[in-house]
């Protein structure tokens, strides 16, 4: 998976179309290819604004004080990390998982993914281990704020395909399983307590 950092990246979106959902009256979003998008929204499309924005004086506060807006001939250049908290608002029903929390991950909101995180906890794994496999071994953007000097990090994940995240990460928590059932006396087969039983069946392991 690609990051998208809000801090780094600025959004190209042609004055003309801009003026026009503004003129509009109806509610758009501009996504982080700066294109203009109106309801009904895509799946796991990544917004760097949505709403409705007033008409103003000055243009370059059109979609709030929040945003950076340069005028550069026909294009506008938006800078949009400061309005983070919002941004985390509007898309995270989108998103594949928040890791915008101190908490970190706790849970995919694709259900086949969700059921592997689910089941493997019992074999001590955490969702944080999950996300790792699948940020590297799969397609999809994280849209995050990220700094260093102190590091910061809080984003938002889109899995491109959920069938290939649920095969990715089945055969990574299966591998584990087996290979604790087989190594690990903690996890011996004839004495799994019955979540650890329905786990390990999960993974056709047992």
């Amino acid at each position: 998976m690609k990051k998208f950092n809000l801090f780094n990246e600025i959004i190209i979106t042609q004055k003309s179309s801009l003026l026009q959902a503004i003129n509009s009256s109806k509610l758009f979003a501009i996504n982080i290819n700066g294109d203009i998008v109106y309801e009904p929204f895509a799946d796991k499309e990544i917004f760097i604004y949505q709403g409705k924005p007033e008409i103003v004086e000055d243009f370059t506060n059109v979609l709030g004080k929040n945003y950076q807006l340069v005028n550069d001939g026909d294009r506008v250049l938006i800078k949009a990390f400061s309005n983070w908290q919002e941004l985390i608002a509007i898309n995270t029903p989108r998103a594949s998982y928040d890791d915008t929390t101190a908490d970190g991950v706790a849970e995919f909101s694709n259900k086949n993914l969700e059921d592997i995180g689910w089941q493997i906890t019992e074999f001590n794994v955490r969702y944080r281990e999950l996300v790792e496999v699948l940020e590297e071994n799969c397609e999809g953007t994280i849209l995050c704020i990220e700094q260093e000097e102190p590091y910061q990090f809080s984003g938002l994940g889109f899995i491109a395909n959920d069938d290939e995240a649920k095969k990715v990460l089945f055969e990574y928590c299966q591998s584990i399983v087996k290979d604790k059932l087989d190594n690990d006396e903690d996890f011996d087969k004839d004495d799994l307590d019955d979540d650890q039983e329905e786990a390990a069946k999960f993974f056709n392991c047992l």
